[in-house]
């Protein structure tokens, strides 16, 4: 079965094509596309972000997951049923927190084994490897951690908001300090779609990464 990762450097909407390309894999399913994400204040009024795109290309139902507050139960039945999953952005300790080594995690990356394609939006992104790689620019302790991500691909190191953040060289350091096959560093409104852990597609304003020593763009 033909697994499927779209990784977006910022936060939503989809790029044009990518959902296109999403609504077309969900589209096999009868059922609903799940979005998690940690809940903050306003989020009902966030939501369209994630939704209006696909709504418009064809994708009549979702389910809506706030974390902490929806039940485990709840949350698993959700994915186990979902024909997509969408992990949003936000704190990325809090989304690891929340769903890598928990049950709602395994159960992700089941139905991702299954075909059924998995977006993560910025934090959603970077818990999607086996390794998280989390910015100075996103913790309150202002340097690079590193925990245990999901698992979905292996030996990918990302970083998101790229350009944004001037991120280089948190990059740098994470390839000096962390083995990988490939690395990208994700500007915001931009995706990288794995198709099977490969790079298969790009889309939006900017993915580098670092070829002999030297920042290259790549899309």
């Amino acid at each position: 079965m033909d697994k499927h990762l779209f990784l977006f450097g910022g936060a939503p909407p989809f790029t044009f094509e990518m959902a296109k390309q999403f609504t077309n894999l969900a589209a096999r399913h009868q059922t609903p596309v799940s979005i998690l994400f940690v809940e903050r204040d306003g989020w009902e009024n966030y939501m369209p972000k994630y939704i209006s795109i696909l709504n418009e290309l064809g994708i009549q139902e979702f389910t809506l997951l706030p974390l902490p507050s929806t039940p485990v139960d709840k949350v698993m039945t959700s994915i186990k049923n979902s024909a997509g999953i969408v992990i949003g952005g936000g704190d990325t300790n809090l989304y690891a927190d929340y769903i890598v080594d928990t049950p709602i995690g395994k159960e992700i990356k089941e139905r991702y084994e299954l075909g059924i394609p998995v977006a993560g939006f910025s934090a959603g992104a970077l818990i999607s490897p086996e390794l998280c790689l989390i910015s100075p620019h996103d913790n309150v302790e202002q340097k690079t951690q590193s925990r245990k991500g999901l698992g979905l691909i292996s030996q990918i190191l990302l970083a998101v908001h790229f350009s944004q953040w001037n991120d280089e060289d948190h990059l740098r350091k994470a390839l000096e300090n962390f083995s990988s096959q490939l690395h990208f560093g994700i500007d915001e409104e931009t995706c990288v779609y794995l198709k099977n852990g490969k790079l298969e597609a790009m889309e939006g304003e900017g993915v580098y990464c670092i070829k002999n020593k030297k920042l290259v763009k790549i899309h």
